[in-house]
């Protein structure tokens, strides 16, 4: 979640419309930026954060305002849970980021035919949730609950985290979103003491009854491999970290991105029945050969892309196979709703431009690389924006 609101921080609006023109290294295609150099020219003063790098490639530069067709956007939170300690949610409180009416106007400007609200919340905030967005537009707006970790030390946690579930859904619950929480933040002891392992058997019962209930589990149990890595010359992820080290999962007690990912696979192996969608691209879009091995193993397990257009828009050939070879398991998300988050998603899926940002921030928060557009045939293209995730939803 901190990602998510920390990209709420820096992105900005961009405009409807859709416009086809070639980008060109003149000063009017920088409109908005200063034009006078901030340090003196041939100094050598001129620090990474400054640095503003102009292309000079001519290149064609499709700006897609409105998706093609229809789009259902199964990762966003238009509610979290209003009290975090230690980063584990507490108590049943919600906040909402926007109203229902400010999303319907921006849902029906960009094509987006559903919002899947994957932080509904539980109890009482559930029932809050649920009343607010889904139940007067059940159409547009799908709430998912969530597990409440703050609960794990009370006497039988794991029957009644199971059955908790079924309550969940009679209150209007369509999934349920499983937080890298489990795996990096939750404790023996809530907040203290040794992290509790993602396939801890106190969460069997949650799993099972997730299968039974037909409740897809969204699950975030990581995050990039950079994250895991020492914050130094050779992280590429450095200017992020540094400015967000909370972020760096490197060294202290936190397990290793790949022991988080063994340890969500046997889980996978031991559920079968259960529907997993591994968000953001199962957290191995910079390893995509490993995303392919997981799909191939669980055929429980789909994908969404939310937040990583970083990886996937810089491997486009890569992405292009992986997308023609899961063309049936990859569900759209961005890790919203933010306005300006969408036409970077459309224009990476629907075009072969090359070479363009993949965020509106005047330097790309993940990093200063740049990607290229897929163009997704029409026929695969249905199948990611809707098709999948109303399969899959039940919607």
């Amino acid at each position: 979640m901190k990602n998510t609101l920390s990209r709420r921080a820096w992105l900005t609006t961009i405009g409807a419309g859709m416009t086809l023109g070639r980008s060109r290294p003149a000063e009017a295609s920088q409109a908005g930026r200063p034009a006078a150099p901030i340090a003196p020219a041939g100094s050598d003063s001129l620090l990474l954060k400054d640095f503003e790098p102009r292309s000079m490639l001519v290149v064609p530069e499709t700006q897609v305002a409105r998706a093609r067709f229809p789009v259902v956007d199964v990762h966003s939170h238009p509610t979290f849970r209003a009290k975090i300690v230690a980063g584990v949610p507490h108590g049943e409180a919600v906040r909402t980021s926007a109203t229902p009416a400010d999303l319907l106007t921006m849902m029906d400007r960009r094509n987006l035919r559903t919002i899947v609200d994957l932080t509904g919340g539980v109890g009482l905030g559930l029932a809050e949730s649920v009343r607010t967005f889904q139940q007067p537009h059940p159409d547009r707006f799908v709430v998912f609950t969530e597990p409440s970790y703050d609960r794990i030390t009370e006497p039988g946690y794991a029957q009644w985290q199971g059955e908790e579930l079924a309550r969940a859904k009679a209150a209007g619950a369509r999934g349920i979103k499983v937080l890298k929480v489990l795996g990096l933040f939750l404790r023996q002891q809530v907040t203290t003491g040794p992290l509790v392992k993602i396939d801890d058997a106190r969460f069997d019962p949650m799993w099972e009854a997730c299968g039974a209930l037909g409740f897809p589990v969204a699950i975030h149990i990581s995050d990039p491999t950079a994250f895991f890595l020492p914050v130094d010359r050779f992280n590429e992820r450095y200017e992020e970290l540094h400015e967000r080290p909370d972020w760096s999962f490197a060294g202290k007690d936190y397990p290793s991105n790949a022991d988080l990912i063994a340890a969500r696979d046997r889980v996978l192996a031991r559920h079968p029945k259960t529907t997993f969608i591994g968000l953001h691209v199962g957290h191995s879009s910079e390893d995509l050969g490993a995303a392919s091995e997981a799909l191939d193993r669980f055929p429980n397990l789909h994908v969404e892309i939310a937040a990583r257009l970083g990886e996937l828009g810089r491997q486009p050939r890569a992405s292009r196979k992986f997308f023609d070879k899961y063309q049936d398991r990859i569900l759209f998300g961005t890790d919203g709703p933010q306005d300006a988050l969408y036409a970077s998603y459309f224009r990476f899926l629907e075009t072969e431009d090359e070479y363009f940002d993949y965020g509106p921030g005047r330097v790309p928060e993940q990093g200063r690389w740049r990607i290229y557009g897929i163009g997704l045939p029409d026929a695969v293209l249905k199948k990611v924006y809707s098709e999948n995730a109303v399969r899959l939803l039940r919607l």
